[in-house]
């Protein structure tokens, strides 16, 4: 799937958002993927999950693993398509783990999948997470990069589509100095 067809599915579903917003990384921008409203479009959900699954077919991945919760479907659709197991981290006294019985065994080949990726902190999270546990992560994927491919996960990353989209601290940001009210419309309320 080319980028310009991943950005439209995004601008056809109303989930790429104008406005000023407060992302789960803290920083402030003019833009908001609310992946949510593209992925409640199964097709769609699966037709990403195939496309970033075909990158690594020659991987042997075992298990895909997400950040939960913006990672889940994703995730889900990345691991279908490779025939892998899939489970998920979860945040747990403010660090990401594994949970619900889930773990991976030393040297599991593990694929890191979420949705969109800003400054690669939960991605990376995730990543030592699993590392801590003794699995093999050979790489991270997701469906949009807002870092601009600068984002540092500590493994090979890639995207379906890349966007450079201005993200700042609070203290730099235009829209807070006009006085605008900023929303925080992702899952996570922190």
């Amino acid at each position: 799937m080319e980028s310009k067809e991943v950005i439209q599915k995004f601008r056809d579903t109303g989930a790429l958002l104008e406005g000023h917003f407060v992302l789960t990384s803290g920083l402030h921008s003019g833009s908001y993927l609310q992946c949510a409203l593209v992925l409640q479009h199964p097709r769609v959900a699966e037709a990403f999950g195939q496309s970033i699954a075909e990158h690594f077919l020659a991987e042997n991945i075992q298990t895909v693993v997400s950040p939960a919760i913006g990672g889940l479907i994703i995730g889900h659709e990345v691991a279908r398509s490779l025939g892998a197991r899939f489970i998920w981290t979860e945040r747990e006294n403010g660090k990401m783990v594994l949970r619900r019985g889930f773990s991976v065994t030393p040297g599991e080949r593990v694929l890191v999948i979420e949705d969109v990726v800003t400054t690669g902190g939960s991605t990376r999270e995730t990543v030592a997470a699993l590392q801590a546990n003794g699995a093999n992560v050979v790489g991270a994927s997701s469906i949009i990069d807002r870092s601009s491919g600068r984002a540092d996960v500590g493994v090979p990353r890639s995207a379906l589509a890349t966007l450079d989209v201005s993200s700042v601290e609070s203290a730099n940001c235009e829209a807070c100095k006009r006085g605008e009210p900023a929303i925080k419309p992702g899952s996570r309320k922190q």
